[in-house]
């Protein structure tokens, strides 16, 4: 408000150099410019008349303009108050006067912030005061950048083809054995390495059988949170073979993964796991089916079912006949020459090794010093890996491989190409990242229009509010509005919940977030994602943290003690779990320490007013309720409130509860008492029924159900 009188107050004096009449004062006032010249020089007396001091100042102009020519402008649509300011050379302030000379709305004005985008009447109109000229340019098109990508090959020549390995996917509900199965196969123990048991990232392992066949074996997590994980699984497979435990029967996950093969038009195989259980039913998993139109061969079908028992081995070989079977009837070729073309299984940070990608090679031949491309980054293969870091020095078609060299780090799911040269690459990355940003100052704009158009919704319906109102009245009004709209967007930044989400691989962190993405519960929490990535925490994590007061959550990594400090230093809560599930249930408890409490009132007893008495206290007259407790107890300590008819008219405290003569604390059921309330001014009738009642606070619970 202050610097808006003094706005007014050198526009003023910018109106009587200018000789122009003050917007703000009605036409044929009489201002007294003498007042505004005395401003200017306060210490010389002015010349009475306004003639005279027009007339003074129209020498001065024109002395001036034989002074200094004027300058010509270029203007353009979309230009903003600062940037106005910095074309003519003036400061911010100037270019308020300007517009207030205009006769610009004071309430307009008010509005207007240094990035505030002008209109063009109001730029040409300043140039127009201030004596320059301009001229109306358009905004030169963007030159629209050539496309730098790279994409597949096309199919190569069939001649070309030779006979490849099978790429399996083991898919299926949480806990029916999947991991188990595979460490019967490949004679590993790699259920004793997860976390509660169960398997929460995706692996890629090549098995030789007995036979001398080789097999590429994708495991995927049955958990509901690695939904995305599964869908890649089957993305890159060739055959699926579906665990079902044959004591459990089709469950959620299994109906899923069964969706995801279809969709994906992938063939599969029935495993009826555990058949060793007493209760194991393998034709009740049969009957499940084929709801979801999967007809085993017991019942007509082609898809084979078969019996298995991974924990003790049992009929595996016939599991693994049948896949080969299938495998040879899919005629599965690749092209080993030529490009390399993959996908990206798994991506991590690894301390020794920095960004590792865990990929399927579809076509060519990886080798050492290959230049790849894979979402946003690139790399030049430094060391190749198997799933048991041996080294490598090469893989080809359906060879899962651990992949060094990248510059950063690329998400799981991502294609991976090879490229003739490093500055190729870079010129695909350069064009990926344009893209992004694109994409993304798109989105921004998307929003900011929104939030503009809400804004101006808002602008208008208080205006509307207050037309009506005197300018006292308005302008009163509105700060009253202004002040509830800035308390109630306090609250709501009060009700948040700042989180950074760091997990041990890309999948892990894709999962939390698909999951954060179904968080409905805004209304009672926001939930506001600061910060994601892989890898272990570390001090910027901690800063940031700090900077949001945010909290941050750790899937399958540690901290480093002195992180562990740093962060109990700086008061930053650190969440760290193995088991995705125990993640979200610390995340729900967060979310509810932040809801406000409800406070719950609980009936303890109540009386019937049956007579008034006047009984002197003092020199003052005080109104007794003689009463009868119908049912439980009054308790002096506790709150009451009077009920009349449907109505609850007062409520508060007993100033005095007797029985008989004695004052007394608590009067229970079929006793008679006398009471006096804290309200002097409230008049009490026979019949009214008094309420004794307690009251505690509640802790609310998050809405959100994140799904299991």
């Amino acid at each position: 408000m202050k610097r808006m009188t003094d706005l007014i107050g050198r526009t003023a004096l910018s109106c009587w150099r200018h000789g122009h009449p003050h917007p703000s004062l009605p036409r044929g006032f009489p201002f007294d410019y003498s007042q505004i010249r005395n401003l200017a020089s306060p210490h010389k007396k002015a010349p009475k008349g306004r003639k005279f001091v027009k007339e003074k100042f129209k020498e001065k102009l024109k002395t001036k303009v034989t002074e200094i020519p004027q300058q010509v402008f270029e203007i353009r649509k979309g230009m903003t108050l600062s940037e106005v300011a910095r074309m003519i050379n003036k400061d911010i302030d100037y270019i308020y006067e300007m517009l207030l000379i205009t006769g610009l709305n004071l309430e307009v004005l008010e509005e207007l912030e240094p990035d505030s985008v002008m209109q063009v009447k109001w730029i040409q109109e300043v140039l127009k005061i201030s004596g320059n000229k301009f001229k109306y340019v358009e905004v030169a098109p963007i030159k629209v950048r050539e496309n730098k990508d790279v994409t597949r090959q096309p199919p190569p020549d069939p001649a070309l083809l030779v006979p490849r390995a099978p790429v399996v996917t083991i898919m299926g509900h949480i806990d029916h054995g999947k991991t188990t199965l595979l460490d019967s196969l490949r004679k590993s123990q790699i259920v004793a390495q997860e976390a509660g048991g169960i398997t929460q990232h995706i692996g890629a392992f090549r098995v030789e059988l007995p036979s001398g066949e080789k097999i590429t074996f994708l495991d995927t997590p049955g958990h509901a949170a690695f939904t995305a994980m599964r869908a890649r699984g089957a993305l890159v497979t060739d055959i699926i073979i579906l665990v079902v435990a044959a004591d459990d029967g089709v469950m959620k996950q299994t109906v899923e993964s069964l969706q995801l093969a279809q969709k994906s038009k992938v063939p599969i195989i029935i495993a009826v796991n555990k058949c060793d259980k007493p209760h194991a039913d393998p034709q009740l998993v049969k009957k499940g089916l084929l709801e979801h139109d999967i007809v085993c061969e017991d019942f007509g079908g082609q898809t084979q079912a078969i019996h298995v028992s991974a924990l003790k081995g049992h009929n595996l070989m016939a599991l693994v006949e049948a896949t080969v079977t299938l495998a040879e009837v899919l005629e599965l070729k690749a092209d080993p020459c030529g490009l390399v073309e993959g996908t990206v299984i798994e991506s991590r940070t690894d301390k020794g090794k920095g960004p590792v990608t865990t990929a399927i090679i579809q076509r060519g031949t990886l080798k050492k010093g290959c230049i790849l491309v894979a979402g946003t980054t690139w790399a030049k293969v430094r060391f190749m890996f198997d799933e048991n870091n041996q080294s490598l020095n090469e893989a080809g078609p359906t060879i899962p491989v651990q992949i060094m060299g990248w510059k950063d780090l690329p998400s799981a799911g991502d294609e991976i190409l090879e490229v003739e040269s490093q500055q190729r690459a870079q010129e695909v990355v350069d064009w990926r990242n344009y893209m992004e940003g694109q994409d993304k100052l798109n989105q921004d704009l998307k929003v900011i229009v929104a939030k503009q158009k809400e804004h101006y919704e808002s602008y208008k319906k208080d205006q509307e509010a207050v037309a009506n109102l005197s300018r006292t009245k308005r302008r009163t009004a509105l700060y009253k509005v202004q002040t509830e709209r800035i308390n109630r967007e306090s609250m709501e930044e009060h009700l948040s919940l700042p989180i950074i989400i760091k997990g041990d691989v890309d999948g892990s962190v894709e999962a939390i977030l698909n999951i954060l993405d179904t968080y409905n519960a805004e209304d009672q929490c926001k939930l506001d994602l600061v910060h994601f990535g892989v890898g272990d925490i570390s001090e910027t994590d901690i800063n940031l943290a700090e900077s949001f007061s945010g909290t941050i959550y750790g899937f399958n990594i540690s901290a480093h003690k002195s992180i562990q400090q740093l962060a109990e230093k700086k008061g930053v809560p650190l969440r760290l779990h193995k088991i995705i599930y125990r993640l979200f249930d610390e995340l729900k408890e967060d979310l509810c320490s932040k809801l406000p409490t409800i406070t719950e009132e609980t009936t303890v007893g109540e009386a019937s007013v049956l007579a008034l008495f006047q009984v002197n206290v003092g020199r003052k007259k005080v109104t007794v309720a003689g009463c009868r407790v119908q049912k439980g107890l009054l308790d002096k300590n506790l709150k009451f409130r009077l009920k009349r008819g449907n109505d609850f008219l007062w409520k508060g405290s007993v100033i005095t509860l007797r029985h008989l003569k004695d004052n007394v604390l608590k009067v229970k059921t079929g006793m008679e008492c006398g009471l006096s309330i804290d309200d002097e001014d409230f008049e009490i009738k026979v019949g009214d029924e008094i309420c004794c009642y307690s009251e505690s606070e509640i802790k609310q619970k998050i809405s959100w159900d994140p799904g299991f």
